[in-house]
């Protein structure tokens, strides 16, 4: 007996448009700080703002998300989406003072809350429910290719090109994602309504059945986040600064080669075969973090961080969406990202504070894994009640 059929263009153009909206974001996490240094003559508290501004326009408008994929037709919502982030990277080409950045970061942060859940809700709908735990698997992996692409790019574009390249290329990526959103043809049974704006409540915002797994994906993004953000400082305590690229690719090659297995034993054995060896490799890979002091250590706790992200990441997020009705489909999204951008801004504040206070070592050899044991308890506690 075939197997449903995975890979179809409606879903390779939803995964397309999604790497470039996160390629966008971590590409400018990367370049914009030097961009405002050397080019627009801020200072670090500008650097840090420009983010700050992303974050917000981010977090304001990903809870209203879901409401407005399920309320309009989601084919011309992504082309709206995608054209409006064509706007603003030809907008970064010519408005280059302080606060015109600031409004521009802001607008992208708002325009990638909403477009990013869109395609992935999509992504969502348009699989098969026999493979949708490979079929997200998969869909995660243009999430964890930008991560990495992104400010590899950003940076060498910088280095060699200047800011007006940056800008120039990600005009082009807008462009491209555009013509690719025109483009694709989604089943009327995916794009149409499922919802109205005449109603309105709390339920709206926030998916209930998808709380749960939503919460368990930011205490994994949570220690996610603090690796992510403080790894380039931690590199350069460790002398290692010039090789931390090298963390990232080995990390997002891991995730790349062992996605096909997770995916199809999410499908086959169901989310706890994933779950609780995700978390035990996870703990394991921040212990491993917390103690490196060579290049092989740091490549060998990305590899085992990477094998444990693997597979929590897209096991929650695909639980998020499976547990709420297709119909609600863009809430259930919504919700889940909504308590990643929430997770990812927490860590950044109190996994610094930690860093500050007790140093790097105790930040990812107890706090990290505290917060994953922790995690892992509520789950077995869930997972009993649910069964």
């Amino acid at each position: 007996m075939s197997k449903d059929r995975l890979w179809t263009p409606q879903f390779m153009t939803m995964g397309g448009g999604n790497f470039f909206y996160f390629l966008s974001q971590y590409l400018l996490v990367a370049a914009m700080p030097l961009y405002i240094l050397e080019e627009l003559h801020g200072n670090e508290r500008d650097a840090s703002l420009a983010m700050t501004y992303f974050q917000l326009g981010t977090v304001l408008c990903r809870p209203f998300a879901g409401k407005i994929i399920d309320s309009l037709n989601k084919h011309r919502l992504l082309v709206a989406g995608s054209c409006a982030f064509l706007l603003i990277m030809t907008a970064f080409f010519f408005l280059r003072t302080l606060p015109a950045v600031f409004g521009l970061r802001f607008l992208h942060g708002a325009i990638f809350g909403v477009t990013s859940t869109a395609a992935a809700a999509v992504a969502a709908l348009v699989l098969p429910l026999s493979r949708k735990g490979e079929g997200i698997g998969y869909f995660a992996l243009s999430t964890n290719l930008a991560m990495v692409v992104g400010p590899l790019v950003g940076l060498l574009l910088m280095q060699y090109w200047g800011p007006s390249a940056v800008f120039f290329f990600l005009i082009l990526g807008a462009l491209f994602t555009l013509i690719a959103m025109i483009c694709n043809a989604l089943p009327s049974s995916v794009t149409r309504p499922s919802a109205s704006f005449r109603s309105f409540s709390v339920t709206d915002l926030i998916e209930p059945r998808s709380v749960i797994p939503s919460l368990f994906g930011g205490l994994v993004f949570f220690s996610y986040g603090g690796m992510l953000t403080f790894i380039p400082l931690y590199a350069r305590s460790l002398g290692l600064a010039s090789v931390t690229s090298l963390f990232f690719v080995v990390f997002a090659l891991i995730i790349i080669v062992t996605r096909p297995v997770i995916g199809h034993l999410f499908d086959t054995k169901g989310p706890d075969y994933i779950v609780y060896p995700g978390f035990i490799v996870f703990l394991l890979g921040f212990i491993l973090f917390a103690s490196i002091s060579s290049l092989t250590g740091l490549l060998l706790s990305g590899a085992v961080l990477g094998l444990g992200f693997g597979a929590l990441s897209p096991a929650f997020q695909t639980l998020a969406v499976t547990m709420a009705p297709p119909s609600l489909a863009g809430v259930a999204t919504a919700t889940y990202f909504w308590a990643l951008d929430i997770s990812v801004g927490l860590a950044a504040y109190l996994l610094g504070l930690a860093a500050a206070e007790w140093g790097y070592a105790m930040m990812y050899g107890v706090i990290c894994p505290a917060v994953l044991v922790g995690a892992a308890v509520l789950y077995l506690v869930w997972r009993r009640r649910e069964n």
